[in-house]
C-alpha cells in the first residue's frame, strides 16, 4: 500500500508540474473561443500520461485505472479541463480487453508514442438516447467490408482523432420476452485516416456548440466502408464490450468531478480568507464557512468511493455499483462545491477572470453525462437493492 501511495504521489506531482504550464489564462482563452487545447494534449501525450493504461510491452506506462484517475483528477484540480483527453483513457479498455493481437500491435505502440490519437467514441443517437440497445445506425456486410450508415450525436473530438470507435447494428434487435436485447450490436475500430483520404464524402461532421468547451459533434455516416478486420471481438456482441468500458468511464469522470470539487473548495477558501467586508474577512462568517465545509466533506467522501471503485476495477472484480455510485457522489459533491465557491465570490463569481463561472459550467455536466444521475439511482435501486425495474 505504501508503494502504491508513493507512486500516486509521484504521479500527482508530475501531472501537477505539467499543468502549471497551462494557467487559468490558457483555459480561459480556449473556453472563450471553443478551441481544442492542442498544446495541452500534446504536452500530456509527450509525457506519456495519456498512454497510462497501455501495457509496457506496447510502449505505454502499464498503469491501472487508479493511477489514470489520479491524472484526470489533477488536471481538473489544477484548473484545467480534462475533457480534451479523457476519452483516450476510457476508450482504451475496449481495445486492450477485446481487441485481437493484430489490432493491438497495429495501433497501441503508435498511440503510446503519440503518433496516433484515439479520442472519439460514437455510440449515442438522438432517438435512442440512453437506451443504447435501440440504436439504428446500421453496419451491413458487403464482401470483406461492412458499410456503416446512420446518424450519431455526442461524438466528441472526432476531428482531433485518428481512430474512432463506432457501435452499429449488424442485425435486427431481438424482440419478445426472454430475448437478449443487447445482441446484434457490433463495435468497430475505424481508421479515420483511411476514411478521410479515400472516402471523405461518407463522413459528415457537424459541430455542436455547448455551454462549455467540449469539441462535440453530430455525425452522419453515409455508407462509410470499413474492413471486417475493424470489428472488435465478435460480431453482434459489441454492447458487452461497450459496457465493459462504461465502468472505467464513470470512475475517470468521477475523478474529474473530484478534482473540480477540490479546486472550488480551494478557491472559495482563498477568497474567503482575503475578502474583507464590514471590517473583517468574510471567511469568519459561518454562513460562508459552512457551505464550503459541507461541500469539502462531500468531495472527500466521493473521493473514497472513487478509490474503492478503481481498486475493484484494477483487480478485475465486479464494480458496476461502485463505479456508478462514485460518479453520482462525485458529481453531486462538485456541484455543491461549485455553488459554495460562486456564492462566496458573490458577483465576482460571474466574472470570467476569476474562472469560477467557467469551472461552474464545466462541472455541471457530470450530473448528466456520461449517464444521468437519475439513471444511476435506478441502477442502484434495482441491481443493488433488489427493487423492481421502472423501465
Amino acid at each position: 500500500m505504501q508503494t502504491l501511495t508513493a507512486g500516486l504521489d509521484q504521479l500527482r506531482e508530475q501531472t501537477r508540474l505539467l499543468c502549471e504550464g497551462f494557467p487559468d489564462e490558457y483555459w480561459r482563452e480556449t473556453d472563450r473561443n471553443r478551441r481544442y487545447p492542442q498544446e495541452f494534449v500534446d504536452t500530456l501525450t509527450q509525457a506519456g500520461l495519456l498512454s497510462a493504461l497501455i501495457p509496457a510491452e506496447y510502449g505505454g506506462l502499464g498503469l491501472g485505472l487508479t493511477e489514470a484517475s489520479v491524472i484526470m483528477e489533477e488536471i481538473n484540480k489544477s484548473g484545467g479541463h480534462s475533457a480534451a483527453c479523457h476519452a483516450q483513457m476510457y476508450t482504451m479498455g475496449a481495445l486492450l480487453r477485446h481487441g485481437n493481437a493484430a489490432q493491438k500491435q497495429a495501433y497501441l505502440p503508435q498511440i503510446a508514442a503519440g503518433s496516433l490519437r484515439l479520442q472519439a467514441f460514437s455510440i449515442t443517437e438522438d432517438k435512442a438516447g440512453s437506451d443504447t440497445t435501440s440504436i439504428e445506425t446500421a453496419a451491413v456486410r458487403d464482401g470483406d467490408d461492412f458499410v456503416i450508415t446512420g446518424p450519431k450525436s455526442w461524438t466528441s473530438r472526432i476531428e482531433e482523432s485518428d481512430l474512432l470507435f463506432v457501435l452499429a447494428r449488424t442485425s435486427e434487435k431481438p424482440e419478445g420476452k426472454g430475448t437478449d436485447k443487447t445482441h446484434g450490436l457490433t463495435l468497430f475500430l475505424v481508421d479515420l485516416r483511411q476514411v478521410r483520404a479515400e472516402q471523405p464524402d461518407t463522413l459528415d461532421v457537424v459541430k455542436v456548440r455547448t455551454m462549455f468547451n467540449y469539441a462535440t459533434n453530430q455525425i452522419f455516416y453515409r455508407g462509410m466502408r470499413v474492413p471486417a478486420s475493424a470489428v472488435i471481438g465478435e460480431v453482434g456482441k459489441g454492447f458487452r464490450y461497450v459496457i465493459d468500458g462504461w465502468n472505467a468511464e464513470r470512475i475517470l469522470l468521477a475523478s474529474e468531478a473530484i478534482g473540480d470539487g477540490y479546486w472550488f473548495t480551494k478557491r472559495g477558501v482563498e477568497y474567503a480568507n482575503s475578502r474583507k467586508v464590514f471590517g473583517r474577512k468574510i471567511g469568519s462568517n459561518q454562513g460562508v464557512q459552512f457551505p464550503i465545509t459541507d461541500a469539502y466533506m462531500k468531495v472527500r467522501a466521493a473521493d473514497m468511493m472513487r478509490y474503492e471503485a478503481a481498486r475493484l476495477f484494477d483487480a478485475g472484480e465486479p464494480c458496476g455499483a461502485e463505479a456508478n455510485m462514485a460518479k453520482h457522489l462525485a458529481s453531486e459533491a462538485s456541484w455543491a462545491a461549485a455553488n459554495a465557491c460562486l456564492d462566496t465570490h458573490g458577483g465576482y463569481g460571474f466574472v470570467d477572470e476569476y474562472d469560477v463561472e467557467r469551472k461552474f459550467r464545466e462541472t455541471r455536466m457530470f450530473q448528466v453525462a456520461p449517464v444521468n444521475n437519475n439513471m444511476i439511482k435506478s441502477f442502484v435501486a434495482t441491481k443493488v437493492l433488489g427493487l423492481p425495474r421502472s423501465y
